[in-house]
């Protein structure tokens, strides 16, 4: 009895549960109610028809891998509606004018030219048309990279080459007019963070490059990250050791690094690239590698025309000392040469021994009171830090006494008149370019920069000014 009366009493509260249900759902007909995920039955309310009873239909029992929220096949009345449910099609937005003033044009394609095939001949007759350059070091290595890229160019006429540096080789390329875009990223590091590595290859997959040039030494993790941007041509140093095992596997083409610091062959640290790069391909001429140049904008240039002029020198009546010795990054050195900086108080006996306006160029304010100390209260100090703006000082100068730095390379570029100060012979014939004319070289007898003989620089700078005496 107990039994009967619990059951009767569970019967009449489901059909209440049903009719307050179906209450509520009568000024919102919505045909399916949520339920739990994982329930074995799903309750499907139909108040269609006010006059029969609700119909409660159980459907079957879920396996574990179906969709709990497929509730079965929709209603007519469900479906979002047919094709050209809103009428006609209109017709097409109309397409831009042409832009005379842009060298492509907008939609202009030849006749019978398939854009969508237009790969297909660049891909058989393997032409370059975006290359990506991966370059690995400081200033001075990324400047020694110029002739490359212009080879590149000379190579490929048209191709577009973007570049990836460290932060401070990418400042190297506001003097590059061959180079689109320069990105800066941790190419020096060793174990590259898997954020990084990700967006790195993301970037250059996105931008479809034909060719990437790396300087950086692969061992199997960088070969691996090249061959994942999947680019068609991929060239790179790998390692003269046995950290090359299996590099290659993954490169078009490997050159072997002839020492583990490149930096250490000097002028022509890429030797080995260049002659892979000069003659890709097949019944092709050779390329020959043209010299190092430089352009420097005109916002440069005004920018530095303020510095130097503050500093009470004006355009072209002032030499540049460029060498100081001192502990900052910006000294933009060689790896190749460590002993490339002269102490302050050999700087002061140079100065002294000309009557030229000199210019003392600083990377760090906290040399700026040591020249001070050292060379008198009416020195002319310029505080530069980037390639660029020491270039643009470099070429309102009228002559340059240095040591190996990046401004050695620069001055030879811009054709100045120019003293380099070396601790060897041997130095100077790995750094000194064949090319170089109106530069004097004064190397040291003792293997130190420390124990260059002054007199010989102090003829040296006698020499490039009656040079800058004559050209002015």
């Amino acid at each position: 009895m107990a039994a009967q009366v619990a059951l009767g009493g569970a019967s009449h509260l489901y059909s209440c549960s049903i009719a307050c249900v179906s209450s509520s759902v009568s000024s919102n007909p919505s045909k399916l109610q949520p339920r739990a995920f994982g329930s074995s039955r799903n309750v499907r309310l139909d108040n269609a028809s006010a006059s029969s009873s609700h119909a409660v239909r159980a459907k079957k029992k879920m396996g574990w891998f179906d969709d709990p929220f497929d509730y079965g096949p929709d209603d007519e009345e469900d479906t979002m509606g047919e094709l050209m449910s809103q009428g006609a099609q209109g017709a097409e937005d109309p397409i831009p004018e042409r832009d005379e003033e842009n060298e492509f044009g907008y939609l202009d394609f030849p006749a019978g030219f398939m854009p969508e095939v237009s790969a297909l001949g660049t891909l058989i007759r393997n032409d370059i048309r975006r290359c990506l350059c991966f370059i690995s070091g400081g200033v001075y290595d990324n400047l020694l990279f110029f002739p490359v890229i212009q080879l590149l160019k000379n190579r490929y006429p048209g191709v577009k080459i973007d570049v990836m540096a460290t932060p401070r080789g990418k400042q190297t390329y506001e003097m590059n007019k061959n180079v689109q875009k320069a990105w800066a990223q941790p190419v020096d590091e060793q174990f590259i963070r898997p954020v990084d590595f990700a967006e790195t290859v993301g970037k250059i997959k996105g931008d479809y490059y034909d060719m990437v040039v790396s300087t950086k030494l692969a061992g199997m993790g960088h070969s691996m990250f090249l061959w994942l941007s999947t680019v068609r041509n991929k060239v790179s140093y790998i390692y003269p050791d046995v950290n090359s095992a299996g590099a290659a596997k993954f490169l078009d083409i490997a050159v072997k690094a002839p020492q583990l610091e490149l930096a250490e062959s000097g002028f022509n640290m890429y030797a080995e690239m260049i002659e892979e790069l000069s003659q890709m391909g097949t019944n092709q001429p050779r390329t020959e590698l043209p010299p190092l140049e430089i352009a420097v904008s005109k916002r440069l240039k005004a920018y530095v025309e303020e510095k130097y002029k503050e500093a009470g020198v004006t355009d072209g009546d002032f030499l540049v000392f460029h060498g100081i010795e001192c502990d900052s990054s910006a000294s933009m050195t060689s790896k190749g040469d460590k002993d490339c900086l002269l102490p302050l108080s050999m700087w002061a006996e140079i100065a002294k021994s000309t009557s030229e306006k000199v210019v003392f160029v600083i990377p760090n304010e906290k040399e700026r009171q040591k020249v001070k100390e050292a060379c008198g209260e009416d020195s002319h100090i310029v505080f530069i830090t980037t390639p660029g703006q020491l270039g643009a000082l470099i070429s309102a100068s009228s002559g340059v006494v240095t040591t190996n730095t990046a401004a050695l390379q620069m001055a030879i570029a811009l054709k100045k008149p120019t003293v380099a100060l070396f601790s060897s012979q041997e130095k100077a014939k790995l750094f000194m370019p064949g090319y170089a004319k109106d530069c004097a070289v004064v190397t040291s007898k003792t293997n130190k920069l420390s124990g260059l003989d002054l007199k010989a620089t102090t003829m040296a700078l006698s020499t490039i000014a009656k040079e800058a005496l004559v050209a002015a």
